[in-house]
């Protein structure tokens, strides 16, 4: 490519950078390290680096002709290979002539990007990486790097987030101020039903722009990235992990419901595409916490990492999303310490190393449903002698006291910002 042209690209972002306007989201960087930003999507990644080049350049810390942001998104860089990535360097230092701080945003395209980036910090660069698939984890890309880049993953708005977009801000002793909390709600069956991406926040027809999203990210960061030959197979297991959401569901079963509806599949290739939903952080999973080693691995939770996204699969999706809100936030505290619970007792969400259970029902107003959820997490207790025993629903709250133990009942709403 010419250099003419990557000048252009250069100076035209550097423009770009400053006439953005920003939902501020937390970002805490660390200021003699680089990072690697990775997450699902349209989750605000990039977003997240043009607020820390504004920070920078407000403070002066920085000037704009000190930024090298470069796009792998711009398709007239549709052909760049690694050992090419040095002509962005060529052509800034000819434009500037000084030492910049780099941004390379959703490189996970272009193979051996990691030797690269590792080339950059290891001639004193500061550099910040973003890329859409959780490969960019990976124990060999993290040996590549070698220690010299801090992870951080980014995933769509939290709730609290979402307030302080709308400009509702949470001061101290705000959960007595009635009109502020039915404000917090009403913003909330919002969320609940759309989820976290801040470019659908201002739409009316949000669902149209989830289509079209979860479209691109089957397309570009699953089937096209992954060489997927059988597009129907992974589409409609897509759709019936959707439906199954509330349920663990073995590996067999999924292979059974495809095959079910024409389409051949083995279970490698299954196993295979379940990965690359993972990867492209569509979808997450959990273990039973007393199953068998083998059937941690092939019987599992699966939940969409946004509300949004899972809603367009969904006819009377109420009880699901629920759930699924209350498993992304538990996922984002406990990563791999949070399981399911499934031996005589059936309980949604366990963290054992904070001896913490909780049972999710939209309403325990039913005399049977309550007494359900609190049998189940009083026998946990008994097992495992737990501290935090816990039962959200959509809108009541309460407190049950039962054999010396008390069950703690909260809106999910409530229950996210104090999680925030």
């Amino acid at each position: 490519m010419e250099k003419s042209i990557i000048k252009s690209i250069i100076t035209a972002k550097q423009r770009e950078i400053l006439s953005i306007k920003l939902v501020e989201r937390p970002f805490c960087v660390e200021k003699t390290m680089n990072y690697v930003l990775v997450g699902l999507r349209r989750a605000g990644k990039s977003y997240m680096l043009y607020q820390y080049i504004q920070d920078l350049i407000k403070t002066k810390q920085a000037s704009i002709e000190g930024i090298l942001f470069v796009s792998f998104e711009d398709e007239r860089l549709a052909d760049i290979k690694a050992k090419d990535l040095g002509i962005f360097l060529e052509a800034y230092q000819e434009l500037f002539n000084r030492k910049p701080i780099i941004f390379l945003d959703e490189i996970q395209n272009i193979k051996g990007w990691e030797k690269f980036a590792r080339r950059l910090a290891d001639s004193k660069y500061r550099v910040f990486i973003t890329g859409s698939n959780a490969k960019m984890l990976s124990k060999e890309i993290h040996t590549t790097l070698g220690g010299r880049f801090l992870v951080k993953e980014v995933f769509p708005f939290s709730l609290a987030e979402y307030l302080a977009f709308n400009k509702i801000h949470l001061k101290k002793n705000w959960k007595y101020n009635s009109d502020l909390c039915a404000d917090i709600v009403r913003k909330f069956n919002d969320y609940f039903y759309y989820g976290g991406f801040a470019e659908a926040f201002p739409l009316q027809d949000k669902r149209s722009y989830l289509n079209s999203l979860y479209q691109k990210i089957l397309l570009g960061d699953i089937i096209t990235r992954n060489s997927i030959r059988n597009d129907s197979a992974i589409r409609i297991l897509v759709k019936k992990l959707a439906e199954s959401v509330l349920q663990p569901i073995a590996s067999n079963r999924i292979k059974n419901i495809i095959e079910s509806t024409g389409l051949s599949i083995s279970r490698n290739t299954l196993i295979e595409y379940l990965k690359f939903l993972e990867d492209a952080y569509l979808l997450f999973s959990i273990s039973n916490y007393s199953a068998k080693i083998s059937e941690k691995e092939t019987i599992k939770k699966r939940y969409f990492w946004d509300n949004g996204l899972l809603n367009n699969f969904l006819f009377e999706p109420e009880t699901k999303l629920l759930e699924n809100i209350v498993a992304i936030q538990l996922k984002k505290i406990y990563g791999d310490r949070l399981f399911y619970y499934n031996k005589n007792i059936e309980v949604d969400f366990f963290i054992p190393s904070e001896k913490r259970a909780i049972q999710v029902s939209y309403s325990i107003a039913d005399e049977q449903t309550r007494e359900r959820e609190v049998k189940a997490l009083l026998k946990l207790s008994e097992v495992y002698s737990l501290k935090h025993l816990e039962i959200i629903t959509f809108d009541s709250e309460s407190s049950i006291a039962q054999n010396g133990k008390t069950i703690k009942v909260t809106p999910a709403w409530k229950w996210l910002v104090a999680g925030d």
